[in-house]
């Protein structure tokens, strides 16, 4: 695919489904990139998972291909960050990390020496540092680990904003133009059908919009981690960076049954956002007062006073997660028919609780590969392309076999 767009070109270069936090990020990019761009949501810019999530700009290290990913992501929120204006609340918190006994500081010092290692700035605090950070903890706690870089940014005045400013077309970039109440029904040989029957060609298709992504490609290899969000009243200075038990990171990569960890952020507002649960195989979006139960306990052990705050708001949503735990970054050819014919389709999803905060770093590495300019990147990406996973073909009901890796 060119890097460049044709003036007065009857179809744009790339359509990206979706207006969530991943698409604007992917929409900009490539504008920068000099290509004109469809940005086509069922919805408004910066619905669904983005604004049912908490906006947490963190560094995680499970695996080698979640920090490389997470790390130079979080980076370039940084250098974003002082065109930002008060909307999008991005907020330098840090992110402390709680430790409840030894095992979790032992824990907590060998995750500090493998982030210093990695050139990641982070502290361990003693049960005294702690409580200096945090006075609002409980007594108790053997200390913790601080990240000072980590960040919270509203991610869906952000999407507004990555959308904006890729609107504003420097000479030599390429325009964004954005539908909102366009649902896309299917992929087609030459772009998308809308629901409404309307066909709109394209260079090519940038599938970005979640859990969605899997009603027009079913075989992906997705499915949703159902969360519940609460908000409070205004309390300011109640606490001042984003603390999360370390427990989180075990919850947070389960891959079956229910969980609930301590996760609570502060809001520039001076609100509290507090979660987080995860469920699997569950996709009603009501409130389940068990679940929401069972969240504000554990909260409660970690903050004591949180019982007497007063909560106005409780949400779900869910979050589109791959069965290996990383994103679907790269060409889609593994997940549609092989008619030669067919525009380029491309996948930026499956990011579950991590799409804020690797959405920026999503978009180069998309636009790298779209434009051919994969070499120029700063890390491989390899470990987060779509074909990483076998899948069946089958064109006109005829099984094409399997493609691998």
């Amino acid at each position: 695919m060119k890097a460049s767009a044709a003036p007065g070109r009857a179809c744009p270069d790339v359509i990206v489904i979706g207006a969530g936090i991943v698409g604007a990020a992917c929409a900009r990019e490539l504008a920068r990139n000099g290509l004109d761009v469809l940005v086509l949501d069922r919805a408004g810019i910066g619905g669904g998972v983005t604004a049912a999530g908490m906006g947490h700009v963190v560094v995680m290290d499970d695996t080698p291909a979640e920090f490389a990913l997470s790390s130079w992501s979080r980076q370039l929120w940084l250098d974003l960050a002082p065109r930002l204006d008060k909307r999008q609340d991005f907020v330098r918190c840090g992110t402390l990390w709680v430790a409840a006994d030894d095992e979790e500081f032992d824990l907590a010092r060998e995750r500090r020496d493998s982030l210093a290692r990695q050139g990641i700035a982070c502290d361990m605090l003693d049960a005294q540092q702690l409580r200096e950070a945090e006075s609002e903890l409980r007594d108790g706690f053997r200390g913790g680990m601080i990240v000072p870089d980590d960040a919270v940014v509203y991610a869906p005045s952000a999407a507004a904003w990555l959308i904006a400013d890729a609107s504003a077309a420097e000479p030599g970039e390429g325009r964004v133009t954005c539908r909102l109440g366009a649902s896309v029904a299917q992929l087609t040989r030459e772009g998308v059908v809308l629901d409404n029957g309307e066909a709109i060609a394209a260079g090519a298709v940038l599938i970005a919009n979640g859990l969605q992504a899997i009603d027009l490609m079913p075989a992906l290899p997705m499915q949703a981690k159902k969360g519940h969000l609460l908000i409070t009243d205004r309390y300011p200075g109640t606490i001042r960076h984003q603390i999360l038990e370390l427990g989180y990171i075990k919850s947070a990569h389960n891959a079956s049954g229910t969980s609930v960890a301590f996760n609570v952020q502060p809001r520039p507002t001076g609100q509290l956002l507090i979660g987080s649960s995860r469920q699997f195989d569950n996709v009603d979006s009501s409130i389940e007062p068990e679940i929401m139960a069972r969240m504000l306990r554990r909260a409660s052990e970690y903050l004591p006073r949180l019982p007497r705050l007063n909560a106005i708001r409780a949400w779900t949503g869910f979050r589109p997660a791959t069965v290996d735990g990383l994103p679907l970054i790269g060409p889609a050819a593994h997940f549609v028919d092989d008619d030669a014919a067919r525009v380029p389709a491309w996948i930026a999803t499956g990011h579950e609780g991590l799409g804020v905060t690797t959405a920026l770093a999503t978009a180069k590495l998309i636009a790298a590969q779209m434009t051919g300019a994969s070499s120029q990147l700063p890390i491989d990406a390899t470990p987060y392309l779509p074909s990483r996973f076998q899948t069946s073909r089958v064109v006109d009901g005829v099984s094409k076999g399997t493609a691998h890796v």
